[in-house]
């Protein structure tokens, strides 16, 4: 298992209460939603990760999700190509940045959108949804450029979620948390899956970070089947992301 020394998180600015949103959960309170970003960060250091805090980015309402700005692997950093119109300037915000830590900087072109959300590593292998954010060229083009430092990809269609990692997050060994479409899907057999009933299906979108797994705050069946697979399980409250249809993955990079 790879182990995550550090991460690059973005302080939400005010605007984002005009983010993109499916949800119909309500505009966010930016009080809270900074509140629950600090947690999120102190969780984020309290699994030893030294994490990078950027500035917000007032311009760009959705640039908290920061995950969907950029694929990071062992070998380089890939600056994706959000399919939003909304998001499009994001990606070149992130590039210095990422010049700080990489030497190898990929880039997704038109025509393919990418987003981050889309992309989960499990072991060595690259599994990139094919959603309504990522489109055909996008992941093609990831494949190629993964091709190219050895690493192995494959698509897999996402029809009821946003993103890939909306329904499903790689939680250590070969075992995959799974809601909806994902518990069948052909693409996962081989995987150990963790089924999680439809409503808990927001609780699917959890990160493992070294020994522990940050989870959703207040989804008691789910932590039960987590906690016998890492040493700690870290309950975050991210009420107000989930308002813009974002999850615990989505507000980090980690690397």
């Amino acid at each position: 298992m790879n182990l995550f020394t550090r991460a690059i998180v973005r302080t939400p600015g005010r605007s984002m209460v005009c983010g993109i949103s499916a949800a119909n959960l309500g505009t966010p309170d930016y009080e809270k939603a900074l509140a629950q970003h600090r947690e999120y960060i102190d969780a984020l250091e309290g699994c030893g990760l030294q994490v990078q805090v950027l500035d917000a980015d007032e311009g760009y309402p959705d640039s908290t999700f920061v995950e969907d700005v950029a694929v990071l692997t062992a070998h380089c950093a890939v600056i994706t190509r959000p399919a939003a119109l909304s998001r499009t300037g994001e990606i070149e915000s992130i590039r210095p940045v990422l010049q700080q830590h990489f030497a190898r900087i990929e880039q997704i072109m038109a025509p393919g959108t990418l987003d981050g959300g889309d992309v989960m590593q499990v072991g060595d292998h690259v599994y990139i949804g094919l959603s309504q954010r990522t489109n055909l060229s996008g992941a093609e083009q990831l494949i190629a450029i993964l091709l190219r430092y050895g690493v192995a990809a494959s698509i897999v269609p996402v029809t009821e979620f946003l993103h890939l990692k909306t329904g499903v997050t790689w939680v250590g060994g070969n075992r995959l948390l799974a809601a909806g479409e994902f518990i069948t899907r052909p693409e996962f057999a081989h995987c150990n899956i963790l089924p999680v009933d439809a409503t808990d299906a927001a609780a699917a979108n959890c990160i493992r970070i070294n020994d522990s797994i940050l989870m959703p705050f207040r989804f008691p069946q789910v932590r039960a089947r987590l906690e016998p697979l890492a040493a700690r399980i870290i309950e975050i409250d991210i009420s107000e992301y989930a308002k813009l249809d974002g999850g615990l993955t989505c507000l980090s990079l980690r690397f």
